[in-house]
């Protein structure tokens, strides 16, 4: 028999990938019996509702008793329909009863579908030249080429870009290294008002939509719009007409401490992509929640939605995901976020008394830290180094699983760490993950300093 690491293709090479045996709550355990924290919530900010919840593989089962596959171009299911209605009683602002949601299979589907969408409506309104998504620098949306495509982390782009058609990006709101070298709120919020130039060096009858991050997760690490950002970026958008997408994947369903991580600027986007805490990673599901009238615009015209793969809507996954939201919400996994979210942004800013660490952001059970060379002039460390990466190892071989990120310097340089353990985390667990990260913090500096 072959060894694992032979025949497998897995994320790195050059990582020995230990054997998981099982999993409970925040915890996981090898098959050499080490048990791991898991401070990333997967790969990543996808664990809300903890390990080994027994509810949701159960609800998974008793629905494969009945059938566990159909065919959705004859069909609809029971779940698909309660899942629907479930999300639409929980939609942020004005889509609360409000909205309909497209089922699909993963984050990276989810952005390329809420773009489909964007790009359908205005066809079908009859402006047809609006075709232009504009996304911003730093940003991640997925990883099939059109999401690759919105996204700004140019490390990732790179690869690929004779095979997309690239999309107009602006700068984030990203205090820490300012694009205009401002201060909030002294800045008036420039880069959010950046917006209004692209859409109107772009023409304003050629854009569809502007797709954004609450926080933004891998390429920031875990880094938040500061106050009256979002609200600009929605009076722009109804300004000149363009549909305003909130990239939900790691966001929503009480990850930052609220419902939706939008909800923290109270304005409502006209669409919404979300994955992640959909099912926590129990099954592939995701979904595009959007307004009636823009859904209803295609049923008046009998346009039906250009999107759709062979596991839309799986019966099993609507299972999953009818089953973690109740279990989100029955066990008051929201305001545990916020409150054992805002104790661990609280604990970390410990670590800013390390030499390497220059920042240290997040909102809720999203947080994150960046290392420097220098705190002064906030200098990168040479990519090549993999600073972020050597630091997850360090953690790994103490038993906290964390998720090393890169690009916060143009994309390329500017290592960070992402944390997103499960929604369930306690604050004693929450200082269980502090002492493995001042040891590890510790031995980083000796070999940094080496």
């Amino acid at each position: 028999m072959s060894k694992p690491n032979e025949t497998a293709v897995q994320r790195r090479w050059d990582w020995h990938y230990p054997l998981v045996a099982r999993a409970e709550g925040i915890y996981l355990w090898d098959t050499e019996g080490k048990r791991y924290i898991d401070g990333s919530g997967g790969s990543s900010v996808a664990t809300s509702v903890g390990h080994g919840v027994k509810e949701i593989p159960e609800a998974m089962a008793r629905q494969a008793q009945d059938y566990s596959f159909y065919p959705a171009h004859a069909f609809s299911n029971p779940k698909l329909l309660e899942l629907a209605d479930l999300i639409a009683s929980i939609a942020p602002g004005t889509l609360r009863h409000n909205c309909k949601t497209w089922m699909t299979v993963t984050g990276s589907e989810a952005t390329d579908d809420a773009a489909r969408l964007a790009r359908q409506y205005w066809v079908v309104k009859g402006k047809t030249q609006k075709h232009i998504i504009i996304g911003r620098w730093q940003a991640f949306h997925g990883d099939n080429i059109f999401a690759v495509s919105m996204s700004g982390l140019s490390s990732r782009r790179r690869i690929y870009t004779s095979m997309f058609r690239d999309m107009p990006k602006v700068a984030p709101c990203f205090c820490y290294r300012c694009y205009f070298e401002k201060t909030y709120p002294e800045c008036n919020l420039l880069c959010a008002r950046v917006l209004e130039d692209a859409i109107c060096q772009a023409g304003p009858e050629n854009v569809a939509a502007f797709i954004a991050e609450p926080v933004v997760g891998s390429a920031l690490a875990a880094g938040p719009a500061v106050d009256g950002y979002f609200q600009v970026i929605r009076q722009i958008c109804d300004k000149y007409d363009v549909l305003f997408i909130a990239d939900e994947v790691m966001t929503a369903l009480g990850r930052t401490g609220k419902m939706w991580g939008i909800e923290h600027w109270g304005v409502t986007p006209d669409i919404i992509a979300l994955s992640k805490s959909l099912t926590c990673g129990y099954y592939p599901v995701a979904a595009v929640v959007a307004r009636n009238d823009i859904w209803e615009t295609l049923r008046a015209a009998n346009a039906h939605f250009r999107a759709g793969h062979t596991l839309n809507a799986s019966v099993i996954g609507m299972a999953a995901a009818i089953e973690t939201i109740k279990y989100i919400l029955k066990h008051n996994l929201v305001e545990n976020a916020r409150v054992v979210g805002a104790y661990f942004l609280e604990q970390l800013q410990s670590l800013r008394a390390y030499r390497p660490i220059g920042d240290v952001r997040g909102k809720g059970m999203m947080v994150g830290f960046e290392f420097v060379a220098d705190k002064v002039t906030k200098a990168p460390f040479p990519p090549e180094k993999e600073i972020s990466r050597l630091f997850s190892e360090l953690t790994f071989e103490r038993g906290l699983i964390t998720y090393p990120c890169a690009g916060t310097v143009r994309g390329v340089a500017g290592d960070t760490i992402l944390m997103a353990p499960p929604l369930i985390t306690t604050k004693e667990q929450i200082d269980e993950i502090m002492v493995i990260l001042h040891d590890s913090m510790r031995a980083f500096e000796q070999i940094a300093s080496g």
